[in-house]
């Protein structure tokens, strides 16, 4: 396998399917996050079903199944969540959109990290 090359122009993505009865903004940023994600320009009806599943779980993490963070980690770090994720599996962005993607992860990041914390913290 080589090295992959990430556009930032896959745009909206796809919209979240009301079928999967996603009941929480968590969820719901998670999937808005990941169908718009660069990685996701080239991606097939399978890797669409395995976000929809890992959509699912994170809905769960987000009404208090913390137990599934490990799982959605691991699910997330296949498709190259991560810096460390994208070098491990070859991708690659331009500067620029690198810089452009950090500062939209740390913005969504943070609203993440509220959101857990008030949930943690009940």
């Amino acid at each position: 396998m080589g090295e992959h090359g990430l556009s930032l122009s896959s745009g909206e993505g796809r919209a979240l399917p009301k079928s999967l009865g996603v009941e929480t903004g968590g969820a719901k940023r998670f999937w808005k996050t990941w169908a718009a994600a660069p990685q996701t320009e080239h991606w097939l009806e399978t890797d669409w079903a395995e976000l929809e599943l890992t959509t699912r779980l994170v809905d769960a993490f987000y009404q208090g199944n913390v137990r599934l963070a490990g799982e959605i980690r691991q699910r997330v770090g296949r498709w190259g969540a991560t810096t460390e994720d994208r070098a491990r599996l070859r991708m690659s962005f331009d500067q620029q959109a690198e810089q452009e993607a950090a500062q939209a992860t740390q913005a969504a990041t943070t609203d993440l990290d509220e959101e857990l914390f008030k949930m943690l913290s009940e």
